[in-house]
């Protein structure tokens, strides 16, 4: 027999800490390797973690609602192979992600990343009302000097109400604006009347995650929007020519979306001052292109996967990541890593039957791009023999932007060179 350290997994490149949401199984129950043992939240996505060991589950060290760095234990597993009493093989396998093994219970879309200062230990202690706090809010409650009592009275939109950064950061920002009567009857809404024949849903944790975040960036970025109808008659007619023959030879879906990537990164290319970040008063240019893609949910929810290094990869190859991405979205099967690091997004509301939109910035992006539905509209085209009418295939393009670092000019640039290039496609292109 031996004892070995089930400790908390690496579920991504940016994540050091996850919080405890749900133990699946209890002290004394028997499981075998690669089982899911607990789910894990990040501020990413809700992760149920598999046992690194089979064997019975001794002792739980990390109870629910605590916060528990990367690489600290969180079980002990009794093994009856002999396994070494310290854990240093669970220990070395925090260094690598988790990958095909996790199963991604609740996605969630990407943060906004705030720096704060590192915490020196990873378990919460109950206050006097039973509330949990993570060493990193407390951190912040005793940097900003506010009590116990004070931090007890705050809001929280995490698991069973836990106060997370964003939400004590957010109380510090309200706490800090003037508190006349006219501020509180801005920020505080009336009372909802409900009569007995509505319901009432709860918002689960995700739609509570996106609402969030939705307030946060309209608070943050100053949003302009800017329009352009785009001709792409010979885009939908090539697409057309060559989607059966690509589906039967690579066996995935030619759609629009990976031709409305590729020529987004050609723009960004062109424009790489929307291929930016703000970090307070400084402005973080970006080197890599990363094209965050929002994808419809089942139930309703929205989420932004990620394309790493888009410019770099072929047409064929675009075209399997933004397939593959899509199905593991709907499946519930992406990874922490496939939602972060976006640079730029595109939302297709085309989907929808929608013709154009205003859609809300990623943070910490400055750029986010609606792409309408493509209809049949007659227009004036010139030929050689003069002006004439046609029926042509036309699409809006909706371009919002962060306006603190982002003026119009270039902001409508940018989109008119998107269309530039989608009404401008070789035709004579192969795939």
């Amino acid at each position: 027999m031996g004892r070995v350290e089930m400790v908390m997994p690496k579920m991504g490149e940016s994540i050091m800490e996850g919080t405890i949401l749900t133990w699946l199984k209890k002290v004394g129950d028997p499981i075998e390797q690669d089982e899911s043992v607990l789910e894990v939240a990040t501020d990413k996505v809700d992760t149920e973690v598999p046992s690194t060991h089979a064997g019975i589950l001794q002792e739980i060290l990390a109870q629910e609602g605590e916060v528990v760095e990367v690489g600290k234990p969180i079980a002990i597993i009794e093994t009856s192979n002999g396994a070494p009493d310290n854990g240093r093989e669970a220990q070395e396998s925090v260094n690598e992600p988790l990958e095909s093994a996790v199963e991604v219970a609740q996605p969630e879309v990407v943060a906004a990343p705030i720096d704060t200062p590192a915490v020196s230990t990873v378990t919460t202690e109950a206050p006097s009302d039973g509330r949990f706090y993570s060493p990193l809010v407390k951190n912040i409650a005793k940097k900003e000097q506010i009590p116990v009592e004070e931090l007890n009275t705050i809001p929280g939109t995490g698991k069973a109400g836990r106060v997370t950064k964003k939400d004590i950061l957010a109380y510090l920002e309200l706490k800090g604006k003037p508190t006349d009567s006219s501020s509180v009857t801005e920020s505080v809404a009336a009372p909802m009347a409900i009569s007995g024949e509505d319901e009432i849903i709860e918002m689960d944790r995700m739609r509570k995650m996106i609402a969030t975040r939705m307030v946060e960036s309209k608070r943050i970025s100053p949003h302009v929007t800017s329009f352009v109808e785009a001709d792409v008659t010979a885009l939908v007619s090539w697409r057309n020519r060559y989607k059966t023959s690509f589906k039967e030879r690579e066996g995935d879906n030619l759609t629009f979306t990976p031709l409305f990537i590729e020529a987004v990164v050609k723009a960004i290319n062109d424009y790489p001052m929307i291929n930016i970040s703000v970090d307070g008063d400084k402005i973080i240019r970006k080197k890599d292109i990363n094209i965050g893609m929002a994808v419809a949910l089942t139930n309703g929810n929205l989420i932004v996967p990620v394309i790493k290094n888009t410019d770099r990869l072929s047409l064929v190859g675009l075209t399997k990541k933004v397939n593959d991405l899509a199905k593991r979205a709907r499946n519930n099967q992406l990874k922490p890593d496939d939602l972060s690091g976006g640079t730029y997004t595109i939302s297709n509301v085309g989907s929808f039957g929608n013709v154009m939109g205003t859609p809300i910035i990623m943070q910490p992006q400055v750029g986010i791009l609606a792409l309408g539905a493509i209809t049949k509209k007659p227009a004036v085209v010139e030929t050689s023999y003069g002006d004439a009418i046609a029926i042509r295939h036309k699409m809006f393009l909706s371009h919002s932007y962060d306006h603190r670092v982002v003026d119009g000019s270039l902001g409508g640039m940018f989109v008119r060179r998107v269309a530039d290039y989608l009404e401008r496609f070789d035709t004579s292109r192969t795939i």
